[in-house]
């Protein structure tokens, strides 16, 4: 019979990501399709908020000190390696985070097992678990089954609902993880993030607003006017607190020597070679919305697009709504109302 081990470092305060609470949806989804039993395993400074919030899924073990605090491959790996021989685990699922992600491959090779990443469903079918993933970003998807085990599965976030279980007493058994002078010589000295408000990439925010190459174009008196679409632009993101993203012409341009809004970076690019987000909703302005650019929009569940192109790529089924309108006006006006 295959055991399905949860694993997961805590933050700081102690309690569980949100994308860690989602993995757990499917590592539980899977244990109860194959009739498995399911562990929890966490690691951290202190579980004790974490275990308490998942008492009800299991077992649960912990690799618990402040060596075990900052993401470092060293204690990461060690600390996994140790919830998992503990466990049996012969499933270990995890989210795909960067953390995780980072140790997870050298714990599966360590126990002489196999790992996935990006999975994005994860089920029991005839008896046998099956993960999905996606191929050549999304465009096509392949069902998975291993022999070996340990399998490892890192579940990527938005593909399952967060775990909110009513919370309880949790069983906790330690799990020793020995760590030497030679594992803690990378060490944290600070963390540099910028504010809420300066933040544009904002994974759970309901809307992604994708800006394309129009922004930064001659407009109708002949000149470019990337100032203003600088601000009009921050303004939405400020008030709406979406997500910002970018087709690859608009942020390609900054390597041209042409002028470009100074927020945007490389990490903005949603398509084909770009990311592939998943917000409820998706405003486009200024792009034409090209294959290559649309296929970054394959999980957006809503798709409007604000062009002059009445016959742009977004016109043929690719959004649910196309505004054929200025977008400066467009966001001027919706900026005002947004207040």
């Amino acid at each position: 019979m295959e055991t399905i081990l949860f694993i997961s470092p805590v933050a700081a305060d102690g309690s569980l990501p949100k994308a860690s609470l989602e993995a757990l949806t499917a590592a539980k989804t899977l244990a109860e399709g194959l009739g498995a039993p399911l562990a929890v395993g966490l690691f951290g400074a202190d579980v004790a908020p974490a275990a308490a919030a998942v008492a009800a899924c299991g077992q649960v073990y912990a690799v618990t000190g402040e060596a075990f605090a900052p993401a470092r491959y060293a204690t990461d790996a060690a600390a996994m390696e140790a919830l998992a021989k503990a466990a049996g685990a012969t499933i270990i699922v995890a989210a795909d985070d960067s953390r995780v992600s980072r140790a997870l491959p050298g714990v599966a090779a360590r126990l002489g097992g196999r790992i996935d990443a990006h999975v994005t469903a994860v089920a029991a079918k005839d008896g046998q678990p099956v993960a999905t993933r996606g191929f050549y970003r999304q465009r096509m998807t392949a069902e998975l089954t291993r022999t070996a085990r340990p399998w490892c599965l890192t579940v990527s976030a938005g593909c399952y609902a967060a775990y909110d279980g009513a919370p309880g007493q949790a069983a906790v058994t330690a799990v020793d993880a020995p760590v030497t002078p030679a594992m803690t010589r990378t060490a944290v000295k600070a963390i540099v993030a910028p504010s809420a408000d300066e933040q544009t990439i904002r994974p759970d925010a309901a809307t992604l607003f994708v800006a394309g190459a129009g922004w930064t174009k001659k407009q109708a008196d002949g000149a470019p006017h990337t100032a203003e679409a600088s601000a009009l632009i921050l303004g939405f993101l400020g008030a709406s607190k979406a997500s910002l993203g970018s087709s690859k012409s608009l942020v390609d341009m900054g390597g041209d020597g042409e002028a470009v809004l100074p927020f945007l970076t490389h990490l903005h690019q949603v398509g084909q070679t770009g990311s592939t987000p998943r917000h409820q909703k998706g405003l486009a302005t200024c792009c034409h919305g090209e294959e290559p650019h649309v296929v970054g929009w394959r999980f957006i569940t809503e798709r409007r697009a604000v062009n002059l192109d009445a016959a742009c790529g977004w016109a043929q089924g690719k959004a649910d709504v196309l505004y054929v309108a200025d977008a400066f006006a467009v966001m001027k006006k919706v900026n005002e109302l947004l207040g």
